[in-house]
Parts: C-alpha cells; structure tokens; sequence
C-alpha cells in the first residue's frame, strides 16, 4: 500500500484499487466538467479515478469545455468523439498525466494535435479515426512509449504510414492495420482466381465428358441404325429371291 500526492489529489494504491482523495479544488473542477455536460464516472468500485466522457452531450463541446480537464491527473479516460475539439484544445491534455485513453475520433484534430500527447507516459488506447491526421504524424504516434492500442480508421494515414509504424513500433497494436488487410486481399484474391480456375477447368471437363458421351451415343445410334437398315434390306433381298 502506498499513497501519493498528485495536484492536490491524495491517491492511497492499495491491493484491491485506488483511493483518491480529492481536494475542495479537485470536487470544485470535476462539478464545472459535470456542469458542461460530461458524463462524470468512477472507473470501478474499488478505483475512484474518473472517466469523463463529452461525447454523449447534447450541447455544443469545445476548447473551452476541454480546458476544465487541463492538468488534472485523476481522469484516467477522456471521450472527445465528435466534437469541436481542434489541435488547440489537444494542448490542453498535454498536463493530463494519469490519462490512458483517449477519444479524438470525428474531432477536428490534425497532426500538430498529436504533438501535445508524447508526454503523456500512461496513455495506452488512442482514437484518430475519422480525422485528418496523416503519415506526418507517424514518427510522433511511435513517440507515445506507453501506446499499445491505436485506431486510425478512415484517417489520411497510408499503408506505407501503417508498414513504417509497424517497424518503429511491433508491438503497437494498429486498426486497421493496413498492411495486414492488404496482404489478407491479396490472399483472398489468390484463392478466389485458383477457385474460379479450378471450377473452370471441372465445367470444361464436364463439357468435354458431355461432348463425348453425346458422339459416342450419336455414334452408337448411327452404327445401330446402319444395322437396322443392312438387316432390313438383306431380308428384302431374301424374300425377292423366294
């Protein structure tokens, strides 16, 4: 069991969880964030840090509603989705040192907003899907050490961006990883060719099996038929001859 004083916020690490003890200043700053319409939570019963999540709110979510979280260490989880969030609210989270997860999804956020995250050393689970973020900001999403989970779905980062982070960064988990689902179509694409190729073959080799037993029934019919008619006009001629 240790206990830590972390801006104002006592937080007592004991077997089963974390205790914070929040300071008049710290209850004062999470009821302005309630107040701007964040949707406030414990992480679980026995971890009292908070998870803060703007995404659900019906009313409008900016830089001005971020700075309420500014510096505080206690929020473990922010969900930003689809707000107006840009790169200078993004600034705002570099002092949030217990962060690690974080929501950027459908925001307004670029590369330069990725910039002021490299120092957040608890940050494990980061979401740029559907923002203008690119391979620029490869060499800084590998700075983020503790990252183990990146989503940039639908984002202006390339396969070569992907192939590149994926050297840098092995072990980082990447969706999509775009190298993989290239090689996975290319794949697919092979066993559907030697799929299509193999059923071609077996239709023209039932053609052909068809196309002979059909001459080997016409041939058949004629040859009995040649018969029918030699039979017929040998007993013609025997009766004339009687």
């Amino acid at each position: 069991m240790g206990m830590v004083l972390v801006s104002g916020a006592l937080a007592q690490e004991e077997d089963e969880g974390i205790s914070i003890e929040y300071s008049d200043a710290d209850l004062a700053a999470v009821d302005k964030i309630k107040e701007a319409g964040a949707l406030v939570l414990e992480v679980a019963q026995n971890d009292n840090r908070l998870n803060v999540a703007f995404h659900l709110t019906t009313a409008e979510v900016g830089n001005e509603q971020v700075s309420l979280v500014k510096d505080l260490p206690f929020i473990v989880s922010l969900n930003l989705r689809g707000t107006q969030v840009n790169d200078e609210g993004a600034a705002l989270l570099a002092g949030m040192s217990g962060l690690e997860r974080l929501h950027l999804e459908k925001t307004g956020v670029t590369d330069a907003a990725l910039n002021h995250l490299t120092g957040l050393e608890n940050l494990k689970y980061l979401n740029v899907y559907g923002t203008e973020v690119t391979d620029a900001a490869i060499d800084t999403i590998a700075g983020i050490k503790g990252l183990e989970k990146v989503y940039i779905w639908q984002t202006k980062i390339t396969i070569d961006g992907v192939a590149k982070l994926k050297e840098k960064r092995p072990e980082l988990k990447i969706i999509p990883d775009l190298v993989v689902e290239k090689a996975k179509a290319e794949a697919e694409a092979v066993r559907k060719a030697e799929e299509e190729k193999k059923k071609a073959e077996e239709e023209a080799a039932k053609k052909k099996a068809e196309e002979e037993a059909a001459a080997k029934k016409a041939a058949e019919e004629a040859a009995a038929k040649k018969a029918a008619e030699e039979a017929a006009a040998k007993k013609a001629e025997e009766e004339k001859k009687e």
